[in-house]
């Protein structure tokens, strides 16, 4: 692997920002995403349970009308009035969750934060560009800053279940901690600091800090 030229102290500090930024819009945008995969499954089986229940309301129905034998027609129709009360709850609560229209909601989340995180890739690129300056690079930082916050503001909220598996499928133990190792396996390998070292202070920072 081809390694980077080490960076000054300042464009070496403003890249470890941009990197941990870029690392936590992944995982954002991996939590948004298993977010709607489980709302979507959760749409799904309300669907197919909702469809259960008809069809034996239909079928207490069908068997009260039919039936003969009084003692059943009673005990069907009890059965049928209370699946009926069974089935409006239900569609109710599936009619307030909406799982389906929350589900949209986290997928435009996701591609939203998945356009600012290839941003911050873009940012990390130039990074390593020494003809671009430093205040070019902050100010591209903080309008990315500014775009997350609107993101954030109207997002719908995620669980530690989906994050959870954000966690997994991203491959990471530790909770809003990022080693460079787990930075880098995200990172293109033209972008990977490896074995980069960081930047040598000035003999005067050396000696401020007790250096030899």
């Amino acid at each position: 692997m081809v390694q980077s030229s080490p960076l000054d102290p300042e464009r070496y500090a403003i890249e470890s920002q941009i990197r941990e930024c870029y690392g936590r819009c992944a995982y954002t945008h991996k939590t948004h995403e298993k977010m709607a995969e489980k709302l979507a499954a959760r749409q799904k089986l309300g669907k197919w349970a909702n469809i259960v229940l008809s069809a034996l309301i239909a079928g207490g129905a069908v068997g009260v009308v039919f039936s003969q034998d009084s003692a059943y027609a009673a005990y069907a129709s009890y059965a049928t009035a209370a699946l009926s009360i069974l089935s409006l709850i239900f569609n109710a609560y599936l009619k307030d969750l909406d799982p389906g229209a929350l589900a949209q909601r986290h997928r435009e989340a996701g591609s939203d934060i998945w356009n600012v995180r290839e941003a911050y890739l873009s940012l990390l690129t130039d990074v390593l560009d020494p003809n671009l300056k430093i205040d070019a690079l902050r100010e591209r930082r903080d309008t990315l800053q500014s775009m997350l916050h609107k993101i954030y503001h109207g997002a719908p909220h995620t669980d530690g279940k989906a994050y959870g598996k954000a966690q997994d499928a991203l491959k990471r133990n530790e909770d809003l901690t990022f080693s460079q190792a787990e930075i880098d396996n995200m990172l293109p390998e033209s972008l990977r600091r490896g074995g980069r070292p960081p930047p040598k202070l000035p003999a005067a920072e050396k000696s401020a800090q007790g250096k030899p």
